[in-house]
C-alpha cells in the first residue's frame, strides 16, 4: 500500500513516501497486566474468545491500510480505535496515529477476522519517533465521533497505560519492525463504551510541544445483505 506522510522535524516539515508490504496490529498491549486480564474476561463474558497470548500480534493484509477521508463498511456494527502507529525508513522509527477500525459483531466469532474486513485509516502527517522517545509516556491519545450532528469525546488517555513500541517491536516474533512494515500499538477504553459512528477522529497530542497528528474520517455503511 502506498502512503505519503508529512513529516514534522525539528528542523522543519519534509515529504516521506512509504509503500507498505505488511500491517501489524498489536493487541491486548496494555501495560498494567491485571487491568488488561479484567478487559479479557469482560469480553469472554460477551463472547470474545480468549487471546493465545498478551501482547497479541494480528496480521493485518497492507492493502487496508488507507489515508481516506471517508470508508466504507458492511453493516452498522463497526467502530474506529485511536492507535498510535510506527514504521521505519531509512532506518529512522516514525509515529503517526491510525485507527484499528473493528467489526464488532464478527468479533465475537474470530478477532482476527474483525480486524481484516474493515479498512485501517492513518494519518498523512508523522514525527520522528526519536523527537519524542523522552517524553513518550506523556502523549495523550484522544479521539472523537459524531453522535446526534454532535462531536463527542471518544477516548482520552495518555500512552503511558500501553506498552511503548520498541517494547512492542522486541515482544514481536521477529524481534524488528522491517523497512515496508507498519505496527498499530493500542489503545485505551471506550468513554460510554464501544459504539458506531458516521464520523471518527483521532489525534496523538504531545503536550510538551504542543502539537498533534491528527486525522478524521467518514464512514458510509453497506447494507447487510444474505
Amino acid at each position: 500500500m502506498k502512503t505519503g506522510f508529512q513529516v514534522e522535524t525539528n528542523t522543519g516539515p519534509r515529504a516521506l513516501d512509504i509503500d507498505f508490504h505488511t500491517l501489524i496490529v498489536a493487541g491486548w498491549a496494555g501495560r498494567d497486566r491485571a487491568a488488561v486480564e479484567h478487559h479479557i474476561e469482560e469480553l469472554q463474558a460477551l463472547g470474545v474468545p480468549r487471546p493465545s497470548r498478551v501482547p497479541l500480534y494480528y496480521r493485518v493484509a497492507s492493502n487496508q491500510l488507507t489515508q481516506a477521508d471517508r470508508v466504507q463498511v458492511v453493516g452498522p456494527h463497526t467502530s474506529g480505535e485511536a492507535e498510535a502507529f510506527v514504521f521505519t525508513q531509512g532506518g529512522a522509527l516514525y509515529v503517526s496515529v491510525a485507527s484499528d477500525h473493528t467489526d464488532r459483531k464478527l468479533e465475537a466469532h474470530s478477532v482476527a477476522l474483525s480486524k481484516q474486513v474493515c479498512v485501517k485509516p492513518v494519518a498523512r502527517s508523522a514525527w520522528l519517533h526519536s523527537e519524542v522517545a523522552d517524553h513518550w509516556d506523556e502523549l495523550i491519545l484522544r479521539s472523537y465521533i459524531v453522535e446526534n450532528g454532535q462531536s463527542v469525546l471518544y477516548q482520552e488517555g495518555q500512552v503511558a497505560s500501553l506498552r511503548t513500541p520498541l517494547e512492542l517491536i522486541v515482544d514481536h516474533e521477529r524481534g524488528v519492525l522491517p523497512e515496508g512494515a507498519g505496527m498499530t500499538c493500542g489503545t485505551m477504553a471506550a468513554i460510554g463504551g464501544i459504539r458506531p459512528a458516521t464520523s471518527f477522529t483521532m489525534e496523538l497530542y504531545d503536550p510538551r510541544r504542543q502539537r498533534s497528528l491528527r486525522h478524521s474520517y467518514q464512514i458510509d455503511v453497506l447494507p447487510e445483505v444474505s
